[in-house]
């Protein structure tokens, strides 16, 4: 091998996940275009592909919310099965299939043959414990507020904060009302 392949095959990173059979983890997905909204404007048809995955490769979600350029999750893995990456493939995929490709493709994802929708890569997090799991799943519930798209957290349709409300584990009001804050910088 050349001096030159052999530097560049050194540095560069070689990317690892945790997998832990049967485990918790929190994930962060990613539309390639964060300016995008088709998550919540194709929200029925990442459903489907939802159901569809899960139905494959059963997991339990824990929590989950939809924003428009992005998701976060947490899913309980089946004991014995550490595979989320499968997972997350049949979602992004069932997703994809039938959307025209994005206009600002790369080579390498034309080369590929990927339609240039999703971000090839997702953050993974495995829970380490009761205090960790409840730090996530308010980060999921409380993300529409923080990133400014409404006031309150029971505002957002595509959370699973509706479905912690009907179980009574969370109040109505919970995460407050940013309007009641003084706007967008405390004012």
């Amino acid at each position: 091998m050349p001096t030159s392949q052999l530097q560049i095959g050194r540095s560069m990173s070689r990317y690892r996940r945790a997998r832990f059979e049967g485990g918790l983890y929190f994930f962060t997905v990613a539309l390639a275009d964060r300016r995008s909204s088709l998550l919540v404007n194709e929200v029925d048809r990442l459903r489907q592909a939802y159901r569809s995955a899960r139905q494959r490769c059963p997991f339990d979600t824990v929590a989950i919310c939809v924003l428009p350029d992005h998701l976060h999750a947490v899913w309980a893995l089946p004991a014995g099965d550490a595979d989320f990456p499968t997972r997350w493939s049949l979602i992004k995929r069932g997703f994809s299939r039938g959307l025209p490709p994005s206009p600002a493709r790369s080579a390498s994802k034309l080369v590929k043959r990927e339609k240039g929708i999703w971000q090839r890569r997702y953050w993974e997090h495995v829970i380490r414990d009761d205090g960790d799991l409840a730090r996530h799943i308010d980060y999921v519930h409380f993300n529409p507020v923080k990133h400014g798209i409404v006031a309150r957290v029971s505002d957002w349709p595509h959370s699973s904060f509706h479905r912690y409300v009907a179980q009574g584990l969370l109040a109505p009001d919970w995460g407050g009302d940013a309007r009641a804050i003084g706007g967008d910088f405390g004012e």
